[in-house]
């Protein structure tokens, strides 16, 4: 019976992996015409989406509450992600650099974090990250899904201008080569 139950998990971690993969697959999109996920999300819509990201509020992985609106007027990054995704780590390294790059320029990194403050606590005590890693719990699924992200997959990450208009949204690992090419266009404005 454990043995069953154990090959019919892998066999669903497979699948949700493939499809995944399908979505990784999709480039960094203008929000205009964003269709991440087979969603198209009107401008109305993308706005209305970073206004309800910036009401919200989450405890880091010490319990400190986080209001995200205290970053408003910045450019924001703000990565989905989770300890036991596995693509989610792969880019964190360089979302570390990144961040740590364009900080002074008013770039501000945000992990949200689709897990629980124990596990999100471990991690950061063992891979310490410049930027705040927010315990958003499930709930942050659904504030993703506002973005588009309507299959709750991860890694997804959005970037937002100062002015608070959603400037690119991607789903799958984000290439630091891409990353940079969103950022530095935002730097002027």
């Amino acid at each position: 019976m454990k043995k069953t139950m154990l090959w019919a998990v892998i066999a669903c971690a497979a699948v949700a992996l493939a499809i995944a993969g399908d979505f990784a697959r999709r480039s960094l999109l203008a929000p205009e015409t964003a269709k991440p996920l087979g969603v198209t999300l009107a401008p109305a819509d993308l706005k209305a989406a970073s206004e309800t990201l910036f009401r919200q509020s989450f405890p880091d992985a010490r319990g400190n509450e986080q209001a995200l609106a205290q970053w408003r007027g910045k450019i924001l990054v703000v990565n989905f992600w989770a300890t036991w995704c596995a693509p989610c780590r792969v880019e964190m390294p360089e979302f570390a650099e990144v961040s740590q790059q364009y900080a002074a320029e008013g770039v501000q990194f945000i992990g949200v974090g689709i897990d629980s403050a124990t596990n999100i606590l471990k991690f950061e005590q063992a891979t310490p990250m410049p930027y705040p890693l927010l315990v958003a719990g499930p709930q942050a699924l659904g504030l993703a899904s506002l973005f588009g992200n309507t299959a709750q997959a991860l890694p997804f990450t959005v970037i937002i201008d100062r002015r608070g208009k959603v400037s690119a949204i991607k789903l799958g690992v984000l290439k630091r080569s891409e990353l940079e090419g969103k950022i530095r266009p935002l730097l002027a404005s």
